[in-house]
C-alpha cells in the first residue's frame, strides 16, 4: 500500500523535483528528497496542516515564496522526468525511507557545515551537501508515527 494516494503526474512532478533539487547527489540524494516531499504530505502538524497531495506539498507558499528552491527559480520545469527518476519517486511514493531523511521534514544545501538546528528544528544528519532536519517530537507527533 502507498504510503500516499497518487497518481501519474504525481509521479512525473515528484521526480522532476527531485532530479532539480538533487540530481548531483545521485539516486540516493534523489530519493532522500522524495522522502522529505513523503513525510510532508503525511505530516499533520506545524507548515504542513492541510498538505496532503504530492502537487500541494510541491507548491506550496511559505513566507511569501514557494518552499522549495527548485520552484522559486523555476528550474523544476527545466526538465522532463526521465524513466530512473520516476522509478525513484515511485520508490518513496510507495516504501523508500532511510536515515537522515527518515522523519525529516526539511533539508537544505547549507555550502558549508550543516547547523544544529533550522528554524528551530533538530539536525537529523547530513546527505552529501545536504542537511536534514526531523521536527520535535513534542511539536510534530504525527511526523513519527508512520
Amino acid at each position: 500500500m502507498a504510503r500516499v494516494k497518487y497518481t501519474d503526474s504525481d509521479v512525473a512532478l515528484m521526480a522532476r523535483m527531485m532530479r532539480a533539487e538533487a540530481e548531483g547527489e545521485g539516486k540516493q540524494g534523489m530519493l532522500m528528497v522524495g522522502n522529505v516531499i513523503v513525510n510532508r504530505a503525511k505530516a499533520d502538524c506545524l507548515d504542513f496542516v492541510d498538505v496532503r497531495t504530492i502537487p500541494e506539498v510541491i507548491y506550496q507558499v511559505q513566507g511569501g515564496n514557494y518552499s522549495f528552491e527548485a520552484v522559486q527559480k523555476g528550474n523544476v520545469f527545466y526538465n522532463r522526468a526521465r524513466s530512473v527518476e520516476k522509478r525513484l519517486a515511485k520508490q518513496t511514493l510507495d516504501f523508500w525511507r532511510e536515515h537522515p531523511s527518515k522523519y525529516s521534514l526539511w533539508y537544505f544545501n547549507p555550502y558549508g557545515e550543516c547547523p544544529p538546528t533550522w528554524y528551530g528544528q533538530p539536525f537529523a544528519g547530513p546527505f552529501k551537501q545536504h542537511c536534514f532536519y526531523e521536527p520535535q517530537a513534542n511539536t510534530c507527533e504525527s511526523a513519527y508515527r508512520w
